[in-house]
């Protein structure tokens, strides 16, 4: 599910049910937490994803006209100007998703309810069954979850599954680790969501509301999406938080399968952290090839 070439193979129905369940994850969220900007929200919208595509397509070189932008959004909305620098200082770190940790999680987290393991899912094969890559990933997580036994470990991932419309791949998910002996009470199951930034929506609304203990989360994936995962997550907390400090949820490590391909560009992830903010029209047109960059200023303007 994570790979640019599985996004292009879902269906339409995948677009609609993304575009209403994220408008309202992403509504319930400025009245709970009051994270996302609300003064002139169109503005704000707009504001926000130039900064996302500039630096996806141009990277540090739109360093300067960025700046300006986040200095604009900051005088139309001061909690959405501060929120915003802080994604793109977590975004633009060389820092980020490193140090990598394959197999299994390093030593030195909290053995407690503290720490919850985020298992990112990946698309199911068309009658349901999980694909090697996605057992890989629970490979790890099972490794992750046998060493620090007072975790918990949420599974993500909604109905992928072609040809099957009852399987989910956080469900399927759950059942092989129970099966290999994790205990059931400990597994979260987040089934809703058909992209990474779902997977971060969503398990943040059920951490936050129904899992208090939980302060720092450890995301399991492949070697290619764990810095893309770290970034979502991270922004997600920085985006729902009160003020700058009082996040609610800290990425603090990662575990991964080295996969033997796969790679994420930045522009994929800057069509994530538009559908963080809400814009799911503009995410996914990013997602299917179907932005255009030209309807934005030129970088030398």
């Amino acid at each position: 599910m994570t790979k640019d070439a599985a996004l292009k193979n879902r269906t339409c129905c995948f677009r609609v049910i993304a575009l209403f369940l994220c408008v309202c994850f992403a509504l319930a969220g400025c009245a709970n937490d009051g994270g996302k900007p609300s003064a002139d929200p169109g503005s704000a919208e707009k504001i926000v994803e130039e900064i996302a595509v500039d630096y996806g397509t141009y990277g540090d070189q739109a360093a300067q006209r960025i700046d300006a932008l986040l200095n604009e959004l900051s005088s139309l909305d001061a909690g959405a100007g501060t929120r915003w620098r802080s994604v793109m200082d977590l975004w633009t770190s060389a820092q980020l998703g490193k140090p990598l940790h394959y197999d299994v999680l390093p030593d030195g987290l909290p053995d407690t309810d503290e720490l919850c393991i985020v298992v990112l899912g990946f698309q199911l094969n068309p009658d349901g069954s999980m694909k090697d890559e996605l057992i890989e990933r629970l490979t790890v997580a099972l490794n992750s979850a046998q060493k620090y036994p007072n975790a918990y470990i949420v599974c993500t991932g909604g109905g992928t599954a072609a040809e099957n419309e009852s399987a989910s791949e956080a469900g399927e998910m759950a059942k092989w680790l129970a099966a290999q002996g994790v205990d059931r009470k400990r597994i979260i199951v987040e089934d809703h969501s058909v992209t990474t930034a779902q997977n971060a929506l969503f398990t943040y609304d059920i951490l936050t509301s129904l899992y208090p203990s939980v302060k720092k989360l450890a995301i399991v994936s492949s070697d290619y999406h764990i810095a893309t995962g770290e970034l979502l997550f991270q922004a997600e907390s920085i985006l729902r938080a009160n003020a700058p400090g009082n996040e609610k949820l800290e990425v603090v490590s990662n575990a991964a399968w080295k996969a033997p391909s796969g790679t994420l560009s930045a522009m994929f992830q800057a069509g994530a952290l538009i559908e963080l903010f809400g814009d799911v029209e503009t995410a996914f047109d990013i997602y299917y090839d179907n932005y255009d960059i030209h309807a934005l200023p030129a970088l030398n303007e």
